[in-house]
């Protein structure tokens, strides 16, 4: 697991060498909340964007969690003239994958009680992307479905910030 770990940072932060400013580029950051950890953001045109986090989570008991998102942003709703950046709200449908090793595992039992989820996201959040900085920062809420291995639902929120 921590060669895993290590190796999404290494890519993380060799693909952040490469990043452009704002809507234009690819972002690395991170995010604290449910869950804390390391975010990617690559906008996909002008107002449609696809993010991604790999990430601790603290629900139930504690789990790693990877999740994919494509999200659609909104400039109009509350930007203003008087503002050097720009506030987008956003709303988007991904998915992720929580694993979880046993809270209480016997040694005999090769591991067979870890647990994997898969479940349905749809994140709505708000950004700034700054006008005169390659940051944005960003706080989100996403009600979580998870259909595997049952249906459940969760809700992940978080704050975080990005530079591209």
């Amino acid at each position: 697991m921590r060669k895993l770990i290590f190796t999404a940072l290494f890519i993380f932060l060799i693909s952040s060498l490469h990043a452009q400013r704002g809507r234009e580029g690819f972002g690395v950051g991170v995010i604290v909340g449910e869950p804390t950890g390391l975010t990617i953001k690559t906008w996909t045109g002008n107002t449609t964007a696809i993010q991604a986090a790999a990430a601790w989570s603290f629900s139930g008991y504690d789990s790693f969690q990877f999740h994919l998102d494509y999200l659609f942003h909104n400039f109009g709703l509350l930007n203003s003239d008087a503002m050097n950046g720009a506030l987008p709200v956003y709303i988007g449908v991904g998915g992720r994958l929580k694993l979880a090793e046993d809270p209480d595992p016997d040694p005999g039992d090769d591991d067979l009680n870890d647990e994997a989820a898969i479940g349905l996201r749809v994140p709505l959040g708000i950004s700034y992307i700054f006008g005169d900085a390659p940051l944005d920062i960003f706080l989100e809420v996403v009600p979580v479905l998870d259909v595997v291995p049952d249906t459940d639902f969760d809700l992940n929120g978080a704050v975080g910030i990005r530079v591209y």
